[in-house]
């Protein structure tokens, strides 16, 4: 089963933009950029995360949910209340960036979602000096 990364950002040219980049690193892994509000407002849209994660699913994926803010976080734990108990969907504890970047280079592997959320939350603990 492949792992679909899907990235929710209060901004859909930040969401865009990270996807591209990790895409970039590993374009055989499947990115899903989901930002902003329905009508291009600043904000997140929980209808268009549940339509994102459902898709992933009906195509027999698992998915590493990773999020900007903090109030996406609640809007993904929204979605997510929604799911089945056993849905292969994971809200990842990592820094969007750099977590995203790693959890789509893994996914590229063929790594299962276990090993994709534990990479991506590795990220967390990167140095820059």
């Amino acid at each position: 089963m492949s792992v679909r990364v899907v990235l929710l950002s209060h901004s859909a040219a930040v969401a865009r933009g990270v996807a591209d980049l990790a895409g970039q690193m590993a374009p055989s892994a499947t990115v899903v950029p989901v930002g902003g509000t329905a009508d291009g407002r600043l904000g997140t849209d929980a209808d268009a995360l549940e339509g994102a994660v459902g898709q992933a699913l009906a195509a027999g994926e698992e998915v590493a949910l990773l999020v900007d803010l903090g109030s996406a976080v609640l809007t993904a734990r929204t979605v997510l209340a929604d799911l089945d108990d056993d849905a292969p969907v994971a809200l990842v504890d990592a820094p969007f960036l750099e977590g995203a970047v790693a959890a789509v280079v893994t996914a590229s592997t063929g790594a299962g979602l276990a090993e994709v959320v534990a990479q991506a939350e590795l990220a967390r603990g990167l140095r820059k000096t």
